[in-house]
């Protein structure tokens, strides 16, 4: 996402709010339900070394190393990777735009890579999935969990597009809320197709308060063939 983008600016303001919201566990679905479904996902297909892509403040980096596997998260929010790198070196700041132009990492040899809730814009998620591959070796897999469309705006058509939302139902006061693009089950798997991956599983980790979906996880895997 580039720095003008109204996404991107608003997590620089909020970044400090949203380091206090993951660190006090402030998102009732996550504790519940996604957090451990993400985990169990990776670690499915994982075979020793993760690339965590929009890693935040690093939870699920550090979540994957106290069960033993080698991570390396990258984001494009400076206080965020600031704040990781508090708790170890295996972070850097990069862009998306980067990702897709092929940047150099400062870690590399990865056969996993996770992107949780970091799916936001439309033209920018199009042109990062099959760039990832620039980071896969044949085989590697490619594991995302985003909102699932069916737990979103249910009264509205059900179609790809942009919804208004972003932080809302936060504890913490966000500003800056922003546009998101939202994307329906079909045209989510129509996309991972167009970009190059072959669709290994659909999830959808159900809250167990509303045995609604909490989520929808696509594990998907690189290969020509």
């Amino acid at each position: 996402m580039a720095n003008n983008n109204p996404i991107l600016t608003s997590w620089h303001h909020n970044a400090d709010n949203w380091i206090a919201t993951i660190a006090h566990n402030e998102i009732a679905s996550r504790t519940l339900v996604t957090n451990q479904a993400i985990i169990q996902a990776t670690t499915a297909v994982v075979k020793q070394h993760v690339l965590d892509v929009g890693c935040g403040e690093g939870w699920l980096c550090r979540a994957l190393q106290q069960l033993g596997l080698k991570t390396f998260g990258v984001d494009a929010v400076a206080a965020l990777i600031t704040h990781a790198q508090t708790f170890d070196q295996h972070y850097q700041v990069v862009s998306y735009e980067q990702l897709i132009s092929g940047c150099t990492l400062a870690a590399n040899n990865f056969d996993t890579i996770v992107i949780n809730f970091a799916l936001i814009d439309e033209h920018t998620t199009a042109a990062l999935l099959p760039a990832l591959q620039q980071y896969l070796p044949q085989g590697g897999y490619l594991v995302i969990q985003t909102l699932h469309p069916h737990a979103i705006d249910t009264e509205q058509p059900y179609k790809s597009g942009w919804r208004p939302g972003g932080w809302q139902g936060m504890a913490r006061h966000f500003d800056l809320p922003y546009d998101w693009y939202c994307r329906t089950l079909a045209d989510w798997i129509a996309l991972f197709l167009q970009s190059g991956y072959h669709l290994v599983r659909m999830q959808e980790p159900l809250h167990p308060h509303t045995q609604r979906p909490a989520s929808v996880i696509f594990t998907l895997q690189y290969t020509t063939k």
